[in-house]
């Protein structure tokens, strides 16, 4: 393990108020800002402006909550270090659903610590990972009174739906937001037993569908076989997307996909990943998709179509003889490079009406705004300085890896300010987001902390060489 270049007071300063710190994290973990439930607008509000008083609280200027057509986004500046890099840190405060609500072990909203890990909806997406940021900022200017660096913060409300908001903002306030690269909180490590940084994203589009039969729901004996059922029609439609071989059988869908390149593909033999633990963690029977890849080349470096939802007719207890007059479905392709949202899309659109069963009709709608895949240069100096905080932190060489996921904020900061954008999260990949008993282990708020305070201290040096 190498020392770290973060100054010594500031590493005793973050040591000395790690269990308020904590505390005043929980404090946030139970708003719950759920930026998809319309009954939360409250709630949201609450959540930014318990963001704006903590940046206010850490000692920086230029504190703003900032309303959009939804959910407010915070801002909050540090520019006292002239000639130094500008970094601008990027998190989200709000966070998914937390239903099931019957399958939480304890209650979502309520930090509850067992084993030497918070459970609670967002504890790991993205409200410990953001609030890291914070303190460290705020143990600088209270240990030294100075920054290394000049920072921008940037927390919004809307990741969990998409960011409508971001895009908009980012254009109309990209001088408020000038800085060299975005060090993003959000994101979150591949596994928990080895420190990782992720250098690309796959892209995403959406869309829900509904097929109609009838005008309304049918006694199924008075009119079955007499007019088409619409979850019959569903079932074929999307049986059709994909062929036996796992390829997605959308016609152009790999046009613009390009070969995995033959390093990529050693590098990621070479990581220490095997099948059938994996299949034990997630408690799936066996691996499934496109033949010819690993699994982590399916997951990382292929672009994908998943159905996530399928549903109509009657799903109460017992029988009811209907025949239901809709179906419906929702969507899912993640992307790789070259591959354009919007076209995909229109392809998968196009192939729908070209196989449309019989006997009903089709309506597509939008889900989200789409993103494209995001890939990292190998020598950017944000990422250099991320992997030598995290071996400093961590004393062993982090992996460099890809993400399955999608990260559309990538594309936004790329497009209206030039910049990119590196990952440097504290979460792991297995901590249930989006699931009941969603956790944050709290031995990586200690980390985190250690490492965000050396990556600032560290990144002048890289910048300049040295």
């Amino acid at each position: 393990m190498t020392a770290s270049v973060a100054p010594a007071e500031v590493l005793t300063a973050l040591d000395a108020t790690l269990d308020a710190d904590l505390a005043t994290l929980f404090e946030f973990i139970r708003i719950p800002s759920v930026s998809a439930d319309s009954r939360r607008g409250a709630d949201m509000r609450r959540g930014a402006e318990f963001v704006a008083a903590r940046l206010r609280e850490a000692g920086l200027s230029d504190v703003e909550v900032h309303d959009t057509e939804r959910h407010p986004l915070v801002t909050a500046a540090w520019r006292g270090a002239p000639g130094a890099p500008t970094v601008l840190v990027y998190g989200h405060y709000d966070v998914q659903p937390p239903e099931p609500l019957e399958r939480w072990t304890s209650p979502p909203y309520e930090p509850t610590v067992r084993d030497g890990r918070v459970y609670a909806r967002g504890a790991s997406d993205d409200k410990s990972p953001m609030f890291i940021p914070i303190t460290v900022v705020a143990a600088y200017l209270r240990a030294i009174g100075r920054l290394p660096v000049n920072v921008v913060f940037l927390y919004e409300g809307e990741e969990e739906i998409g960011s409508p908001s971001l895009a908009p903002f980012v254009k109309r306030e990209a001088e408020r937001l000038r800085a060299d690269l975005v060090l993003s909180a959000d994101g979150g490590m591949w596994r928990a037993d080895h420190p990782t940084t992720m250098i690309s994203t796959r892209g995403l589009t959406a869309l829900e569908f509904t097929l109609r039969g009838a005008a309304k729901d049918l006694h199924s004996g008075r009119h079955g076989g007499g007019v088409a059922n619409p979850l019959h029609a569903m079932a074929r439609l999307v049986a059709g997307l994909h062929g036996d071989d796992g390829r997605v059988a959308v016609p152009g869908f790999y046009d613009d996909v390009r070969p995995i390149p033959d390093a990529l593909r050693e590098a990621t033999r070479a990581l220490p990943f095997d099948d059938a633990a994996y299949l034990a963690e997630i408690g799936a029977p066996a691996t499934f998709g496109e033949v010819g890849f690993s699994t982590l080349e399916r997951q990382w470096n292929r672009p994908t179509l998943e159905l996530n939802g399928m549903w109509g007719g009657y799903t109460g207890e017992g029988s009811k003889t209907v025949l239901p007059s809709e179906a419906h479905a929702k969507v899912t392709c993640r992307l790789v490079a070259d591959q354009d949202p919007d076209d995909v899309r229109d392809k998968v659109v196009r192939h729908l009406h070209a196989t449309l069963p019989p006997g009903v009709t089709l309506e597509v709608r939008s889900e989200r705004p789409g993103a494209a895949a995001y890939r990292l240069r190998d020598d950017h100096p944000g990422l250099l300085t991320a992997v030598a905080s995290l071996r400093t932190v961590y004393g062993v060489d982090p992996w460099v890896i890809g993400m399955g996921g999608s990260v559309p904020i990538c594309e936004t900061f790329q497009r209206y300010l030039g910049m990119d954008t590196v990952f440097f999260s504290f979460a792991v990949g297995d901590e249930d987001i989006h699931a009941p008993n969603e956790f944050f282990r709290l031995a990586r708020f200690a980390e985190g902390r250690s490492a965000w305070a050396d990556y600032l201290a560290r990144l002048p040096r890289v910048m300049a060489g040295g």
